[in-house]
Order: C-alpha cells, then structure tokens, then sequence
C-alpha cells in the first residue's frame, strides 16, 4: 500500500503534473456554474466488476487542491468490487469535486484495470511454481503506479528502471561482441550483489549464457518445445524466465515448460481501465436544507 513517505516522495509531483495538464490555467466551466465556495458530495460507483487499486492516489489527487477534502472509504486496494457497488463517498468544495473529478478517476481507472487483468493472470498460474513479472513496457510518467497496481493484482515487480539491475538483451549483446564479453563486461563493472539476467532466442544462445555464468536466462519469443529444452539443459543451475508477447489468452500453453517466471508486457500496456464513475454530486448544508 502507497504511504504518506511514499506519495510525498514519488507520486505527488506526478499527480501535480497530471492536474496540471488538465487545468493549464482554469476550469472555466466549473468556474461559471460555482464561482464560490460551498461544500458538496460526490459517490464513486463501480461499473463493471474488478480489482480496485489506487485509492490513495485517487485521494491525494483531490487532497492536493484543498486538504480539507473528506474520504469515506468502503473498499481498500486489492478488494473485489462488483458493478453497482458504492466504493467511497468524497465530501469537500464542490469546485475542487469538479474540477479533480478526472484526473482523479483516469489514476484509479487505470491502476484497477492493471490490478483485475493481473489477478485474472495469475490465477492462469496456480498450481505452478511459476512467478508473474512485469516489465518496463509502462505509460510514461506512470510507472510508479503501473507497477503497483500488478502488485495489487498478485504479480511481481521485474527491475524497476535502468538503474536496477543488469539485463543483457540483444542489442547489448550485439555491442559487446557476443555473450560471453557481454557477461564478462557486466561482472567487471557491477557490484557482486548483483544478478546477472541475458536474453536469449535459441539453444545455442542458452548454452553460451549458462557456460558465461548468467544468473538469469531469458527464454525470448521461444517455442513451447525449446522452452521445455532449455530448461531441461539449464536443469537448475541459473534460473528462468519466459519472454515475449505473452498475454492471459496464450499464458496457458507455457505452463508446462517449467519456467521459474513469466514476463508480460501486456499487465501494463493492454490491460482496459476498470470502468468507474463518480455520479450523485450534491451541495450539504445549512445552505441546501429546505
């Protein structure tokens, strides 16, 4: 779960940045109807059965136009909510509701769509030792929650960026002069704590990592038979990965290979948005009272 530390480090100049390009200097269609203060409620309402995520987010958006925004939550992240559910009630200036509304909805949309296409990958998975990954195939700007939201969901977080760990992919190799001097180069230069993870495309590839020393062997874009091979010749000695345009619609023929985890791209760039609204605005108080 998102912290306070967390957001402030993390999140929120990412969620000022989003506000910002929604609100580049007014919302003048709020502005017309509510040119003053007044305090109002709003409902989020489920419109399609899922996994919910990004509630923090979803209230640190308001909570950056004005603190004295009020949540009452009734579900938390990693819930299953079903189409019609009342999730929260947001009670504050009816201009900051308003104004807020989508850019607060497009975080928790997206992550929840993230969390319900992972949790229903992963339970392709049970029954087997195989670990769901991510990747760094995220939104730009939306890693941070992207990434949380397939941990909600149940999967696995690969390497964050870059700066995480050391992954030799072809053009890597290509630079070196071949695997064995792409994994010689990366002991050279990376702390030992370091794992060491190489892609490969074919048996041959599989054979020069292990003999290099790889810690890690990407089975790239390999049929369903040489993945079962490489494993086979693997047998234990470095650990395993499936790669390349894996999905929950073909997840299924990869479960018998053996594979230590499986990396999907799709968690993050192919899952829909969880269908959400906020509906039900009202003004409260003294003022409305009849």
């Amino acid at each position: 779960m998102l912290n306070p530390v967390s957001v402030a480090l993390n999140a929120d100049e990412l969620i000022k940045m989003a506000l910002r390009e929604d609100i580049s200097n007014e919302d003048v269609t709020t502005n017309a109807v509510m040119p003053s203060y007044r305090k109002g409620t709003v409902q989020l309402i489920c419109k399609q059965d899922g996994v919910i995520c990004g509630l923090p987010v979803f209230e640190r958006t308001f909570k950056l136009l004005d603190e004295n925004t009020e949540f009452r939550l009734y579900v938390k992240d990693g819930d299953e909510v079903k189409k019609g559910m009342l999730l929260a009630e947001i009670e504050g200036d009816i201009r900051v509701l308003l104004s807020g509304e989508r850019t607060a909805l497009n975080f928790l949309q997206r992550m929840s769509g993230i969390a319900t296409y992972t949790r229903k990958t992963c339970q392709l998975l049970k029954g087997t030792h195989t670990r769901l990954l991510d990747t760094r195939k995220t939104t730009p700007n939306m890693r941070i929650f992207e990434k949380y939201a397939v941990k909600v969901g149940g999967g696995c977080n690969h390497r964050y960026n870059l700066s995480d760990g050391i992954l030799l992919k072809d053009n890597h190799i290509g630079a070196a002069g071949g695997i064995k001097n792409a994994v010689q180069a990366a002991k050279r230069y990376a702390p030992f704590v370091r794992k060491i993870e190489v892609e490969t495309e074919n048996l041959e590839m599989v054979k020069e990592a292990l003999e290099a020393g790889a810690d890690i062997i990407m089975l790239d874009n390999m049929s369903v038979a040489d993945m079962k091979a490489a494993v086979k010749l693997i047998g234990g000695r470095a650990q395993t990965e499936c790669s390349g345009n894996v999905t929950a619609e073909n997840i299924a023929a990869i479960l018998d290979t053996g594979v230590d985890f499986v990396s999907s791209g799709a968690l993050t760039h192919s899952a829909p948005v969880l269908d959400l609204s906020l509906k039900n605005l009202k003004p409260v108080g003294a003022e409305n009272e009849s």
